[in-house]
């Protein structure tokens, strides 16, 4: 087990305004599997994405990534995690508006002691010819293909997706999904997608339904579709 999750709590606020929005979560990803946390909004996802990705801190309970736990890191250290391990894809975009399409990719190398080939990254992305292009340039499609390129080029060991097609249509979520479903092919990165959206479940090895807080389900998926295949 790659991704280790024991018994994870957080809540905001205190006396009558607390708020539980994690009741002690247990759960582990494989290492180069997709992992869908599907839950509608309030359910705990998001929180628990970004407690994986070191940007908030549980209350109590244990994370582990490899033979790492990341609640006995101190902030340089969680900081280092975060710069070399983890990859993390947002609904937002959040490119440098000045720089050009390789360029805000080759932010995300610089980050890496092991970067993958930039060239070879944008021509998987389909950015070949948008290379040089500024995200207002850009399509929204386009700017999340950059924007993955930036978070994959650092050839991390966990990627973390926040609702990556939230924002886009149809047609351009499927091609968004089919990259990501390429990356884990290609690359063998353990990809972790936070969606409300049940049909992007069906590409996933493996599907955690949460609830309130708390995990109603956890199934291994044995008839993954293609990403291609997939309809909503």
């Amino acid at each position: 087990m790659y991704l280790k999750i024991d018994n994870i709590k957080k809540s905001y606020g205190t006396g009558d305004s607390r708020v539980d929005v994690l009741k002690g979560i247990n759960c582990g990803v494989n290492k180069g599997e997709i992992c869908v946390l599907l839950g509608p909004s309030g359910s705990g996802k998001s929180t628990l994405l970004n407690i994986l990705g070191g940007i908030d801190k549980a209350d109590s309970g244990s994370v582990t990534i490899g033979e790492d736990k990341i609640e006995n890191f101190n902030d340089k250290q969680l900081s280092q995690y975060r710069r070399k391990h983890l990859g993390y894809i947002f609904q937002s975009y959040n490119l440098v508006p000045n720089l050009t399409v390789r360029e805000n990719i080759e932010v995300g190398a610089y980050l890496s002691d092991k970067p993958l080939p930039i060239d070879e990254l944008i021509e998987l992305l389909g950015l070949e010819a948008h290379k040089n292009k500024r995200p207002n340039q850009l399509s929204g499609g386009q700017q999340q293909r950059t924007s993955i390129g930036r978070a994959i080029v650092k050839n991390p060991d966990l990627l973390l997706c926040d609702e990556p097609t939230g924002a886009l249509d149809y047609n351009t979520s499927k091609e968004i999904l089919k990259l990501i479903e390429d990356i884990n092919n290609k690359y063998g990165s353990t990809i972790v997608i936070v969606t409300h959206n049940v049909a992007i479940s069906q590409m996933a090895h493996q599907v955690i339904n949460l609830h309130d807080g708390r995990i109603r389900s956890d199934e291994k998926n044995n008839n993954r579709l293609a990403a291609e295949l997939i309809e909503w």
